[in-house]
């Protein structure tokens, strides 16, 4: 919590201190796990079911290429392990916008509840 955050807190009566406290901002984790429900919750297990499948299909490749006998056999294996471990980070990481664009909203909502409990 910043300098702001602290002087509207003071500055708050009862009722809005209430609501700033039932408005908190969550966590990393917190906001993390909040995507898994939702209307769009149904995207996220996807993602991470592919995300999932394609690392541990990467880290298979990684061990036939450390098995590999031959060059030319151990480049394919590593290519495709390297692709597949990159998607499947790309994948990770797609979430994050969408964790922004909720904490964001949140903020907004946090903002519309306090002016309308001025009225």
């Amino acid at each position: 919590m910043d300098k702001l955050d602290k002087l509207i807190e003071d500055a708050m009566k009862g009722e809005d201190r209430v609501l700033f406290e039932d408005t908190k901002e969550l966590g990393y984790f917190a906001l993390g796990l909040k995507q898994f429900r939702g209307k769009l919750g149904w995207v996220t297990w996807v993602i991470m079911v592919t995300q999932s499948l394609m690392f541990l299909a990467g880290i298979w490749c990684l061990y036939e290429l450390y098995i590999a006998s031959d060059a030319l056999l151990a480049v394919k294996w590593g290519v495709t392990a390297a692709t597949l471990i990159l998607i499947a980070t790309n994948l990770k990481l797609s979430i994050w916008p969408q964790m922004q664009a909720d904490r964001i909203l949140r903020e907004l909502k946090r903002v519309e509840l306090m002016l309308l409990n001025r009225n």
